[in-house]
């Protein structure tokens, strides 16, 4: 009797676990570079929790890239433990870790990897149909709705602007309550406003209880979330709660203020 991808996942946790909901130890990736060899990471260890919102800071080639795509099963470590959720994610084949990135992680990245001819809540139903979900549209709906794209539902990303087109794709992410949202750099294609209207979102969602692992190289950005990481050269060199911790909503209030002077201007 064949057994379900996800009945695999479930068959690799423990029940009765407790602890960080994503927790790294010793994880190391070497990629071989023709005769050379790249340490992207070296023995990273990093406990998450859940609710938490992490910003991982640092520039080119620092290694936050590569965690992110280890962090979401896009690639796997050469040593190390992984474990996402009570699952220890660094040894699970190709299929398992599939399972894995439809239920237990929802993507955002940085140019939205929108389905071009589809309409939005056509977008933001694809996970559910790998998931062989029922009640799709219902469940799209009201991920479109959360994030203030009800009045989208059928429109394509063409017709949408960019900060559109991104809450889309943060529709798509949620749709199936993942255990934790990874945003790889999810307003660096956008202007100041929008960027600040999907932080916006970002912190409302972790104000409803979803753990969010950012990566960003915009220090006013990752000054949104609640805790950063900074890495250089594969390590880990910092990690610290952000203290003056800035709120969108109050970002976005100052920016749509007149300019001195401005007032009756024709």
């Amino acid at each position: 009797m064949e057994v379900a991808e996800e009945d695999q996942v479930d068959a690799h946790a423990d029940a009765s676990a407790t602890g960080p909901l994503l927790r790294l130890r010793g994880i190391t990736k070497i990629y071989q570079m023709g005769e050379q060899e790249l340490l992207a990471l070296d023995c990273v260890d990093l406990d998450i929790e859940s609710g938490e919102f992490v910003a991982v800071t640092g520039a080119s080639g620092s290694g936050k890239s590569t965690l992110m795509n280890i962090v979401g099963c896009l690639d796997v470590p050469d040593a190390g433990s992984y474990q996402l959720d009570g699952v220890e994610v660094a040894t699970l084949d190709e299929y398992e870790l599939a399972a894995i990135r439809n239920r237990k992680i929802g993507f955002v990245f940085q140019g939205f990897n929108l389905l071009a001819r589809t309409t939005a809540l056509e977008n933001v139903e694809v996970p559910l149909i790998y998931g062989r979900r029922s009640n799709r549209t219902e469940l799209a709906q009201q991920a479109l709705q959360r994030v203030g794209l009800g009045d989208r539902l059928e429109h394509r990303p063409s017709e949408l602007s960019g900060g559109q087109q991104q809450r889309v794709a943060i529709a798509r992410a949620i749709v199936t309550e993942p255990s934790i949202i990874l945003a790889d750099e999810p307003t660096g294609n956008l202007a100041s406003l929008q960027s600040e209207e999907i932080m916006q979102i970002f912190q409302q969602l972790n104000d409803d209880g979803a753990t969010i692992l950012m990566v960003t190289h915009e220090q006013d950005i990752a000054r949104h979330c609640k805790r950063q990481v900074a890495m250089r050269d594969g390590r880990i060199i910092e990690d610290q709660p952000i203290t003056e911790r800035l709120r969108a909503s109050e970002m976005i209030a100052r920016m749509r203020e007149p300019l001195p002077g401005s007032a009756g201007r024709r």
